[in-house]
């Protein structure tokens, strides 16, 4: 395989910018494209940085013209279930207008293959598990609804002008790169496996567990938790793989193992050695009591298996990022230190 210029929206975030290392370990050129409303400047340090909005098409135009783009990974967007419920505008403003301007772009310059961020919030609460491709989508919140607008689009751009794509159904990322280099940074964090460290760190008085009445074996929702290098890894090999002549389709990102938010935060109790306070809360609207995938067209296409799938794992590298972060900032943290720093 030749190497590639691939333009990654949203590369300064969280899964940007570990798909960015692993672009350029494998030869390929990573050009960021980031607007800086989330993602991070200092996670820019591999390929090309363009600080700019998806909703400026002209300056799409350029940077895919002056950078010689040969594929796009599409990961900008907004995606907090919860935020999606209260204020659904800004996510058919973000996640669909914001990518009809870039197919724009594309389709302007020429550039005919692209991988793009999907979720698992497509399917809703499906009525059997585990989740293959072929189950219906029926989102329950807005954040689904606008990824499986985007999906929608994709296809009918295929038809129409020969677009190349793939969608990538993530289930729950999670962990670290274990160089320690990047991590997850939200603000706020809406996400359990940082919060639960977070709270282990003292930096929060107690984690708040949303519904304990779940029809699930300890009454806490169940989730496929997937790291998120191994996210990473799956979006080269699906550049490669439509390079190559792939058919377009969507792919489940998962382990095909849930856990329960219960046993998550046992695990980061388990790696950290610090006991995690929780509160019980109700329900997040939108929340499906289970969401476990069969990842298994990913790994029959891709080749494409996780590697790093043991939940303690998983959580080892997020301590170790949290951890030191905090020790960077120079952080009095409870208790000592953590045993996976």
């Amino acid at each position: 395989m030749r190497s590639l210029r691939v333009l990654v929206t949203g590369g300064a975030g969280y899964i940007g910018s570990h798909t960015c290392r692993l672009l350029a370990e494998q030869g390929h050129v990573p050009v960021t494209y980031d607007n800086l409303t989330t993602g991070h400047r200092w996670a820019v340090r591999w390929g090309p940085f363009e600080e700019g909005d998806l909703a400026d098409t002209l300056r799409l135009v350029r940077t895919l013209t002056h950078e010689k783009i040969d594929a796009v990974v599409h990961l900008a967007g907004s995606a907090y279930v919860g935020e999606s419920m209260t204020d659904p505008a800004k996510y058919f403003r973000n996640n669909v207008l914001a990518t009809a301007n870039l197919l724009d772009a594309m389709n302007t310059v020429g550039v005919r293959t692209i991988v793009f961020s999907s979720t698992c919030s497509t399917y809703g609460t499906p009525a059997t598990v585990p989740i293959g491709e072929d189950t219906p989508q029926c989102p329950i919140n807005p954040y689904g609804e606008s990824k499986l607008m985007v999906e929608k689009m994709l296809r009918w751009h295929g038809d129409a002008y020969g677009l190349k794509w793939t969608a990538l159904r993530y289930f729950n990322a999670a962990g670290a790169d274990p160089s320690g280099e990047i991590g997850e940074v939200h603000e706020p964090e809406p996400h359990l496996i940082p919060l639960a460290i977070q709270t282990g760190l003292g930096q929060r008085e107690a984690l708040a567990i949303f519904g304990d009445d779940y029809p699930t074996p300890d009454g806490t929702a169940i989730r496929d938790f997937v790291h998120v290098n191994d996210l990473a890894d799956a979006h080269i090999r699906a550049i490669e793989f439509l390079a190559a002549g792939g058919r377009s389709q969507a792919l489940n990102l998962a382990t095909g193992r849930g856990h329960s938010v219960a046993a998550v935060v046992a695990a980061v109790e388990r790696v950290s050695g610090r006991r995690i306070l929780t509160v019980k809360a109700p329900r997040r609207a939108g929340d499906p009591p289970v969401l476990v995938a069969d990842p298994g067209r990913a790994a029959a296409l891709l080749g494409w298996r996780p590697r790093h799938s043991e939940l303690d794992a998983m959580v080892e590298s997020a301590v170790r990022w949290h951890a030191s972060q905090a020790a960077a900032r120079g952080e009095r943290t409870a208790a000592g230190p953590l045993r996976a720093a």
